[in-house]
């Protein structure tokens, strides 16, 4: 018997895969997307915000160091400047123990805006103290958004 005759028919197997099986990972793959980013931007909003009230908050950073300040000098700073710089005013200067905030960086709030200060007689919320806030995310003083050292309304 010769085989001449017969034809042989290879099945040949395909490495790879389909368009459609790739659109369909594709698609899965937006899915999740769709539904873990907004959850990740939503978690960093809340870690700012947590951040800057830690920052003007009672036993935050900023409060903390305003509070040294007024400790040695025996008033309020005029401005957070006063913070990092050492003050020409020989008087005050001989008083002053700082730097009380190493990096001036650490005087904005996580959205890159500098944080507001009011101190002494120039105090509105906490008279006779200092008033200290981040105008939040928006970056827009007077909102609901605004982070601050006082119980708002």
């Amino acid at each position: 018997m010769h085989n001449q005759g017969i034809i042989r028919v290879r099945r040949t197997r395909r490495s790879g895969f389909t368009l459609l099986e790739v659109m369909l990972v594709i698609g899965l793959l937006a899915l999740l997307a769709a539904f873990v980013i907004p959850n990740l931007t939503g978690s960093a909003n809340t870690a700012k915000k947590q951040l800057a009230e830690s920052a003007v908050g009672a036993n935050g950073a900023m409060s903390n160091a305003i509070r040294q300040y007024q400790f040695h000098v025996g008033r309020f700073p005029e401005s957070l400047k006063d913070l990092s710089e050492k003050p020409g005013d020989e008087d005050t200067a001989k008083k002053w123990a700082g730097p009380y905030i190493e990096n001036p960086d650490n005087m904005k709030d996580p959205w890159g805006n500098e944080y507001k200060y009011a101190g002494g007689e120039a105090a509105t919320h906490n008279e006779g103290k200092f008033d200290l806030w981040s105008n939040g995310p928006d970056g827009v003083e007077g909102t609901d958004d605004d982070l601050t050292n006082w119980k708002r309304e």
